[in-house]
């Protein structure tokens, strides 16, 4: 019988789990309430598997997975195996720390922080709202049977449900709580937990031992009664009485241990003695002279504990030496066919002026474990590297430098000139986001990177442009654009931020001293013409009222029917405008009368259209009003806004002001007002390329993955709009497009927005001929002016993977990284995460001097500092590369959102520590003489322990080959996490290490297996966790590298120094030449030439590859390996006849024994009389001698063959 050793404590989570899963077994392990004996375990719970040899199994997870598997309550195939661990690490990792932390001071176990704990509770709530969403349709957690994920989660989840969730928090938690009470009310929890009290309001309790040791079938007896006999049975025998004596005086002590604290606190505190300081995280570097692309010195002893420092220090560059990362390693070119297949894939570039956000964090690290796991597989991978010139961006930041130091502005230089300081600039800073990459391990093809205004992809942008222009997809449009008065430029929809307000809010504005008033709506009248009637309008934006030309009503409002035809007069000017009926009006809002703007508003473009309203333009690219009457004529359009308004007070117009909750666009690159506004420019026809992507998305010749983001797809290919790709701009791909002028009376001149007045060509002569064509007349009367402006930088990085690749077959969609909270990443809450800060750790102040450079304002600096020091109050702390990596891959399985928390990214770096132990533990195990077999396979002889870690890892192999194929990264994340700690650290090293110090014959035959298990388990764990965690992988996996390389160094040494012996060479030093099977050998011997040469006496080594005739006349030979053959030069150091005399003398003594020993061994009595021993030795003994007459004869040939 199994025997499992448990915490008798009544709350104690680690032991009821095992104790609920182990009533489901078929045969319950025998249960004992006591520490179990050191040579077995050191914790509990610890689970004695009965005829197992010994094999023990620690830990909660470990010990439950072991008795659910028994009873079946592991899912009922690989997949629900998968989600039961993955529920399992949940429990253990998510839910059980936040439950502890919110129940743990009401139960007196720690210390009230409310606002720790108020903190705590809502990130309780959190998590337990996620396990309701999953619940919604489901009676349990996987499954439709209790499984030992329900197990898991149920038991975690006990304390909130006793002592912390009150009524109305399971009111907004229906389907947990539905199936929390379905579990505990099963019969083999009531047998361990027994009747679960839900917790009515959270106070500070003393818990009451419940049913948890009592009812469980094995537990001590119950306590005794006054008389010494138990309440339901015989009287106790002495054992138990003064077992219970014990366990009274031990508590009277804690009585009195409570009292003396409670006498403390009434005496006046003494002044406290400084805490010592918080053990920080170790920070250990790599101080060994290493150039850049030299191979990291791996000789010398790993530390004590993992840095991120130390093992992420010098493996890039070697890497880039090597050629990894190229598409061409390991074959002769890109082109030769590979029947493992090919992988490509392209970086989606980053702005040249950019830095590391945490969106490309989460982007690269997806990209680099796909790329890397594909390379492992053997395919022919290349993922490509670029950038996109960031037309605004850039050009920002080079205008802001010029007039730094030079005070001039883009204008004072002129185009061609501005454009030579942006590529200036472009060549001197724009790599830094290429150095940032690599420090993410980003294993991309440099060589390869491409830059959008590079000739290639400026050549594709130009053809992509000019065939859509023929074809009519592209075309010339007057409409309103997002215009930026500070860049003087249109910009795209997804560079306009929405900036919500509640009221009147004063917002800064470029190029204004004083804030500007937002967040009001003003009411004024019209006059209505020929009458003493008015209509009255309001806006939020009443500087555009210089520019209405209507005022609209909806068609079925009766107060305005009488005014059908009528016209109002604008107050400033002798526009006399129509009130037009149009079904987009609002009757219930307001006064159900709308102004109308056709040149300053989306909606009201519309009407105009509808109705041929006339276009008001009133602003200039400035911001300054033109086409308006004095005194606002040239006036800066908010400075217009309070002039206006002073003006209808004065006419007596005006009626009210009130505050008004309303959105306001901001330009995201200048965090100007975005103004609309008319403007000719060139547009895009979305319409038929976004049916094309819906239709082959619904057809299955383009996957979208994951699937839930294919309503967005949808929605947004099915209503798209067109695409305005003018930008009025210098840097960037300037349109090849040419307005036309004829030289010729018959011709009528043309207009700026008339697209038949415009061609497009590759040339100015390709363009003139176009034209000539077009209006039927001779080149030399066609006159050509070029757009001024450049195309969205989109335009290029829109086609940048198939100007590189052509179309692909797959898309993968990841989500929206937000913070902790889940509020979207913002300066102004100070929650922007640079991912370089998390890699290498950062304090609190340096996290405020970072807003200090930014362009906020005092006010939302100083907000965004107490966001900073909420959720880092000590910084935060050094995680590395590789557990960021891990962590944004594991988090993918949020779907659309990423509620980043950097606590959990530090835990992924605990694990790295964990690995880092682990396998130091399982290199010293292994040992120095330690060689494994060539093929890992099955020997037969493998104990409960290996066969159950190899199939976990056969398992763990299966889970991260499907999830990568179905880019199911939490999956893959979840398999390995569990595998090496869960299976590999917290069971199997526990419990091998009994079979490790076994000394007996075959206690040391089933170590030796066990050797071999430990080091597949090492080198497969390790392989798979590579893609992912990249640096510590290739730190660890070179260790175990070394150890077979030192091996082979180690069996060359010894076979020169056999040869030295051989040949008596005690004191002189000779030329060793060590003739190798292939280049591979041959470089790993130059590798370890100082030390083979040092550790075997000999004057020089030389590594060669191929024939015996590389090889000089002379030498003496010897095998080392099936890789290695050794040859010593003798030649010159030795003299030859004198040795030849020697060896004869030798080879007849020898020979002399031989016969000796064969004379005695063919007697007839020598099998009878002979003890077997005896018998032995003197086999022993012959074959000795004949392997040494043997090296003789060889000895005495090649010093002959000298002479």
């Amino acid at each position: 019988m199994d025997t499992l050793y448990i915490s008798s404590h009544p709350d104690d989570f680690r032991s009821l789990l095992p104790l609920i899963a182990a009533e489901f077994c078929r045969s319950p392990p025998r249960i004992v309430h006591e520490d179990p004996p050191a040579e077995v375990a050191r914790s509990r719970p610890a689970l004695v598997i009965a005829g197992a040899g010994g094999t023990v199994l620690t830990g909660a997870s470990a010990v439950s997975w072991y008795l659910a598997k028994a009873g079946n309550r592991t899912g009922s195939d690989k997949q629900q195996e998968s989600q039961v661990w993955q529920w399992l690490s949940f429990a253990e990792n998510e839910l059980m720390p936040v439950a502890c932390a919110v129940t743990f001071p009401l139960l007196g176990i720690m210390g009230v922080d409310k606002k720790l704990q108020q903190s705590s509770r809502a990130e309780l709530l959190r998590v337990l709202k996620a396990v309701d969403e999953t619940l919604a349709p489901r009676t349990f957690l996987v499954g439709e049977s209790v499984t030992l994920a329900d197990m898991a989660v149920a038991v975690a989840a006990l304390l909130p449900f006793k002592y912390a969730l009150e009524p109305a928090d399971r009111k907004s938690l229906v389907n947990v709580t539905r199936w929390f009470n379905t579990c505990v009310n099963q019969p083999q929890f009531l047998k361990v937990l027994g009747k679960i009290s839900l917790c009515e309001k959270m106070v500070p309790v003393t818990p009451k031992p419940s049913a948890a040791v009592s009812a469980t079938p094995t537990a001590a007896s119950e306590a005794a009664t006054p008389d010494g006999a138990s309440a339901n049975g015989p009287p106790k025998t002495e054992a138990q009485l003064k077992k219970e004596a014990k366990k009274r005086e031990k508590m009277e002590k804690f009585q009195q241990k409570k009292e003396m604290e409670e006498k403390k606190k009434m005496q006046p505190q003494a002044e406290k003695k400084a805490k010592p300081e918080k053990k920080e995280l170790g920070v250990i570097t790599y101080n060994i002279p290493t150039s850049p692309g030299e191979k990291k010195d791996v000789l010398s002893p790993l530390p004590d504990s993992y840095s991120p420092q130390y093992v992420e220090a010098a493996w890039y560059t070697w890497w880039e030496k090597q050629g990894f990362f190229k598409p061409e390693y390991g074959r002769k070119n890109v082109s030769e066919p590979n029947p493992r297949g090919m992988f490509m894939l392209c970086i989606p570039p980053p702005n040249v002026t950019g830095s590391l956000h945490l969106g490309h964090a989460l982007t690269n690290a997806i990209q680099d474990c796909l790329t890397r796991w594909h390379r492992m597989r053997g395919e022919t991978t290349l993922w490509n590297p670029g950038c996109d010139h960031a037309g605004i961006a850039t050009q920002v930041v080079v205008e802001k430098k010029l007039m730094k130091e030079r005070k001039l502005s883009r204008h004072d230089l002129g185009r061609e000139n501005f454009i030579q300081e942006v590529w200036k600039w472009k060549n001197e800073k724009g790599d830094r986001i290429y150095h940032q990459l690599r420090k993410l391990g980003s294993s991309l093809d440099w060589d390869r990177a491409c830059f959008t205004m590079d000739d290639k992809l400026s050549y594709a942008v130009q053809e992509a442009f000019i065939r859509m222009h023929e074809e009519g997809v592209i075309y010339r449009s007057k409409r309103l654009v997002n215009w930026s008065c500070t860049l003087n430029s249109a910009i795209s929809d997804i560079e306009v931020d929405k900036k919500e307000l509640t009221g009147r809010t004063l917002l800064p504005v470029p190029g204004y001293k004083e804030k500007v008033e937002f967040g009001v709506l003003v009411s004024f009248s019209y006059k209505v013409e020929g009458s003493d009637e008015e209509v009255v309008v309001a806006t939020t934006r009443i500087e555009t009222m210089l520019g209405d030309t209507a005022v609209a009503v909806h068609p079925n409002d009766s107060r305005y029917q009488h005014l059908k035809g009528k016209m109002v007069v604008h107050p400033f000017c002798d526009r006399k405008m129509p009130i037009v009926f149009d079904d987009f009006v609002d009757m219930n809002f307001g006064t159900g009368a709308v102004k109308i703007t056709p040149a300053h508003d989306h909606n009201d473009y519309e009407v105009g259209e509808r109705h041929k309203l006339p276009f008001v333009n009133i602003l200039d690219e400035n911001g300054l009003l033109i086409n308006v009457p004095p005194p606002f004529l040239g006036m800066k359009r908010f400075e217009a806004r309070k002039a206006v308004l002073q003006a209808l007070k004065d006419l007596g117009q005006f009626k009210e002001v009130k505050d008004n909750p309303m959105v306001v666009p901001v330009c995201s690159r200048s965090k100007d007002i975005v103004e609309p506004l008319m403007k000719p420019q060139w547009y895009v026809d979305c319409r038929e390329m976004g049916k094309q992507a819906a239709d082959v998305v619904r057809n299955g010749e383009l996957k979208i993955i994951p699937d839930h983001h294919l309503k967005t797809w949808f929605n947004w290919m099915d209503n798209i709009r067109d695409w305005c790709i003018s930008r009025q701009l210098w840097w960037g791909h300037r349109i090849p497009a040419y307005f036309v002028t004829v030289n010729d009376p018959s011709v009528k001149p043309g207009e700026d927005m008339d697209g038949h007045y415009w061609v497009s060509g590759r040339s100015v002569e390709e363009a003139r001929e176009k034209a000539a064509k077009r209006f039927n007349v001779t080149a030399d009367k066609i006159s050509l002016r070029q757009d001024e402006d450049v195309l969205d930088t989109w335009f290029s990085s829109g086609i940048f993977p198939f100007s590189i690749f052509g179309w692909p077959n797959e898309v993968y969609l990841h989500a929206v990284v937000r913070d902790a909270h889940g509020r979207k990443m913002s300066k102004s809450l100070g929650n922007v995460i640079d991912p370089l800060d998390v890699i290498t750790g950062i304090t609190l102040e340096g996290l405020h001097a970072q807003l200090a450079d930014s362009n906020l304002d005092p006010l939302e600096v100083e907000k965004a500092k107490q966001g900073q020091k909420s959720d880092y109050p000590s910084g935060i702390p050094e995680c590395g590369t590789d557990a960021l990596r891990f962590a944004l891959c594991a988090y993918t399985s949020q779907g659309r959102d990423i509620n980043l928390d950097v606590n959990r990214i530090l835990g992924y770096r605990h694990f790295c520590n964990k690995l880092w132990n682990a396998v130091k533990f399982a290199m010293r195990t292994l040992g120095e003489g330690f060689v494994p077999w060539e093929k890992a396979q099955l020997c037969g002889s493998e104990s409960v322990s290996d066969r159950w870690i190899l199939s976990r890892l056969s398992a763990a192999v299966a889970l991260c080959d499907g999830g990568f194929q179905a880019y199911d990264f939490p999956t893959i994340t979840t398999a390995i996490y569990n595998f090496w700690l869960y299976e590999l650290c917290d069971v199997y090293l526990e419990s091998v290490k009994p079979v490790l110090s076994k000394t007996d014959s075959e206690g040391q035959k089933q170590a030796d297996i066990c050797r071999q298990t430990l080091y597949t388990c090492l080198e497969v764990g390790l392989r798979l966790l590579s893609p992912l965690m990249p640096f510590v992988t290739e730190e660890l996996f070179q260790r175990e590298d070394i150890d077979r390389q030192m091996e082979f160094v180690m069996s060359v040494v010894k076979t020169i120094r056999s040869l030295r012996a051989d040949y008596n060479l005690t004191k002189t030093r000779a030329d060793c030449y060590l003739q190798c099977i292939d280049a591979d050998t041959a470089a790993l011997v130059q590798t370890y030439s100082l030390q083979i040469q040092t550790l075997s006496y000999s004057q020089a080594i030389y590594p060669v590859v191929g024939g015996d005739s590389t090889i000089p006349q002379g030498c003496a030979v010897a095998i080392a390996s099936d890789k290695c053959t050794v040859h010593l030069m003798l030649k010159g150091l030795i003299d030859l006849e004198k040795e030849v005399t020697k060896l004869t003398a030798k080879k007849g003594e020898l020979e002399k024994q031989m016969e000796k020993m064969k004379e005695k061994m063919a007697k007839n009595d020598y099998k009878e009389k002979v003890p077997v021993k005896v018998q032995e030795a003197d086999a022993e003994k012959l074959r000795q001698n004949e392997t040494e007459l043997q090296k003789v004869k060889e000895a005495i040939e090649n010093f002959r063959k000298m002479m």
